[in-house]
Parts: structure tokens; C-alpha cells; sequence
């Protein structure tokens, strides 16, 4: 018995019938078996009634047309009736599809997905060891960087007319600091209204109003001017200088300037140490002002103090020292912002997403570093009395 079933009965472009014996379903595929009529010949196959029949074929050698649409629909249609218990032999097709049906039946297989059961405390320590070893190489590589540096800094200072760049150094300086006057000066007088705001409702309590401008002169200029700065500048140019340089070695330019003769440290970092260096003490100053000035604001319309009084105040709260201690901070945040930053933009490989890892990784480090300095000076400042 045979039973013919079109797809599209219009031009019966892709069809097919089924030839039934008692022991035996047969499968003819005739016409063009074409993603065009892929949807219509899958709800037909899957209507196929398979009956009880224990062997079944599949014969293709009558098609005219085969695309991988096709190819997967009587691939489909052996599985499915492999799965139902039948005995379904090769699909037969012309020679020329052969190396098709192949792909679509073994190479398109998804492998079995295998579970490896982790030990969790074994996997915690892995990742402690990973990680461990990975931070000290980093360490000792931009330690190693650091002499190198050095001693590029001290042929500079030494024969400047040969190594420094003074058209570069002007330009990162304008880059690192006259650029970043907005920002810094912004969130530093909005650090300087929350200081003063938080201070002052705390001293409210034991009617030390007054005191709250020692507070924000101390803790801003011997602490949270430099550290803040020094922060956002970590954000904004250090992560600069990383993409910067990043994006000449995936481009393949520092490897040109080096096929040329060219001193890659003198070129690239020094003009951006150098320039970061003169400008974050001045950053600094200003990040300080903005502060004070932001707390100024504060203590006049929340305490009543007017600016006489308020620097009358600050006069006898801080001294040279308290400005200097947060001043002299600021060239060696500087100098270790700027060597991260264009350390790891030397370690960019030759891809994009080496280039985004590397920044945010520079961003990390400049700013870690920079607490943990912050933290030395402190310890050091008290230790010896200032």
C-alpha cells in the first residue's frame, strides 16, 4: 500500500509517500527538499502513523534537490523511529549528498555532557594557590619594571636633551591635571559638604559645633584630599594610560617604534610619569581648597558660621605640617599610578578583550596600592611624631 503526501500540492515541489508491508515501512523522499518547504514536510513527517511495523527505509535517491534543511528532516524522521524500536536502514541518497547527511547525522551530535565532581574545599584552596602566585609574579614583574624606570628617570634628569621629551610632558601634564580640574574640584567640594555635615551632627551632640572645622581642615588635608585625589585620578588616568598604550601594541605600533630604534620607556612612560608627577601635587592643593571651601558652605548655613570665624578657626586647627603630610603624599601616589598604568598597558596581547582586562586590572592595582601607601605613611607620620 502507498500513500503520497505533498508538501506544497501546488507544484509539489518537495514531497514524499510511504510504501507499507506487513513487516516493512518504506519512506520515499521525491522533489526538492529545501529549507523554502522545511516547515511544511516537518508537520507531515511528523504525522506519520509508523504502525507496527518492525523494519523501516528511508530512500532519497529520487530527490532532485538537497540542502541541509532537508537533510537534518530525514535525520530527524530515523531517530524518531529508531526511538519508537524500529530497524531503520542507512538512508539512501545519490553519491553526491553523501558527505551532507554525514555532517548532519555524526558531526552535529552534541557530546554527552559529563560532570566532574569537585571536592568545593579542594577547588577554595586551588583558587587561594592560583591567585597567590599570580600576585607575586605581578609584584615582581612591575618590581622589575621599576628599576627600569629608574634608571630611565636618571638619564633624563642627567642628559635631558637626548631622553625627555618636553612636548609629550606638557601635553600629559595638561592631560592629567588642568583636564581633571572639573571633576576633582567637584567631588571635592562635595566631599567637603558631607564631611562637614556628618561632623557637625555628631559634635551637635555635645555642643562642639566648632569643632567640626578642625575636623574637616585635619582630615582633608592631611588624609582625604591627597587619597581621594589620587583615587580619581587612578580612574581617569591611569586607566588612560593602560588603554592608551594598550591599543599601540594590539595596533602593533610600539613593536614598529621598536623595529625603528625607538626607546619605547622613553617615548611612552616617562612623559606620563614625569607629567603625572608634577601634576597630582597640584591636584592635590586644589582638591584641598575645594574641600575646605565646600565645608565652608556647610558650617555657614547649617552651624551659622560665617567664613571669619570659620578660618579663624581652621588657622588654629592646622598648621604647616598638616598640609605638607597630605602634600608630600602626592608625587609617590603619582609615580606608582602612572608605572601601573603604563605597566600594563605593555602587557596587552595582540586581541581587544586583553586591552579591557588590563585596565580594569590596572584601575584595581593603582588604587590598592595607593591605600596601602596611604596606610604606611600614617604609620610612619605617627611614628615619628608629625
Amino acid at each position: 500500500m502507498s500513500t503520497a503526501h505533498d508538501a506544497t500540492p501546488s507544484d509539489a515541489r518537495a514531497r514524499f509517500r510511504m510504501e507499507r508491508k506487513p513487516r516493512l515501512l518504506r519512506l520515499v523522499a521525491e522533489g526538492q527538499w529545501t529549507t523554502k518547504d522545511a516547515a511544511k514536510l516537518d508537520v507531515a513527517l511528523r504525522g506519520i502513523d509508523v504502525g507496527d511495523a518492525v523494519d523501516a527505509e528511508i530512500d532519497g535517491t529520487g530527490l532532485e534537490k538537497l540542502d541541509s534543511a532537508g537533510a537534518w528532516l530525514l535525520v530527524r524522521t530515523k531517530r524518531e523511529w529508531e526511538g519508537k524500536g524500529k530497524r531503520v536502514a542507512p538512508i539512501a541518497l545519490a553519491e553526491m549528498y553523501g558527505s551532507l547527511i554525514h555532517s548532519v547525522e555524526h558531526e552535529h551530535t552534541a557530546p554527552p555532557v559529563v560532570i566532574h565532581n569537585r571536592h568545593t574545599l579542594e577547588a577554595f584552596v586551588t583558587r587561594i594557590g592560583k591567585a597567590t602566585i599570580h600576585g607575586a609574579k605581578q609584584g615582581l614583574g612591575i618590581l622589575g619594571y621599576l628599576g627600569r624606570v629608574t634608571v630611565e628617570v636618571t638619564e633624563a634628569i642627567y642628559h635631558p636633551r637626548g631622553n625627555l621629551r618636553v612636548a609629550a610632558l606638557v601635553h600629559q601634564v595638561e592631560e592629567t591635571g588642568i583636564n581633571a580640574l572639573p571633576i576633582v574640584g567637584l567631588l571635592s567640594f562635595l566631599i567637603g559638604i558631607v564631611l562637614a555635615y556628618q561632623g557637625a551632627d555628631q559634635l551637635k551632640r555635645f555642643g562642639a559645633e566648632v569643632f567640626t572645622i578642625n575636623l574637616l581642615g585635619v582630615g582633608l588635608l592631611r588624609e582625604l584630599g591627597g587619597l581621594v585625589t589620587a583615587i580619581i585620578v587612578a580612574g581617569r588616568s591611569g586607566s588612560a594610560f593602560t588603554a592608551q598604550i594598550g591599543s599601540m601594541r594590539v595596533n602593533q605600533e610600539i613593536d614598529a617604534m621598536q623595529t625603528i630604534g625607538i626607546n619605547t620607556v622613553d617615548a611612552l612612560v616617562l612623559p606620563r610619569i614625569i607629567g603625572l608627577v608634577i601634576a597630582l601635587p597640584f591636584l592635590t592643593f586644589y582638591a584641598d581648597i575645594m574641600g575646605l571651601i565646600g565645608g565652608a558652605v556647610m558650617c555657614y548655613f547649617d552651624l551659622g558660621i560665617t567664613i571669619p570665624v570659620f578660618m579663624r578657626q581652621l588657622q588654629e586647627a592646622v598648621s604647616v605640617n598638616t598640609f605638607m603630610v597630605g602634600l608630600i603624599k602626592a608625587p609617590v601616589f603619582a609615580f606608582i599610578i602612572s608605572l601601573v598604568g603604563c605597566y600594563e598597558g605593555l602587557q596587552v596581547e595582540s586581541n581587544a578583550a586583553s586591552v579591557g582586562r588590563l585596565t580594569t586590572r590596572s584601575v584595581v592595582e593603582s588604587i590598592f596600592l595607593v591605600i596601602v601607601l596611604d596606610a604606611g605613611f600614617s604609620i610612619m607620620f605617627s611614628i615619628i611624631g608629625i
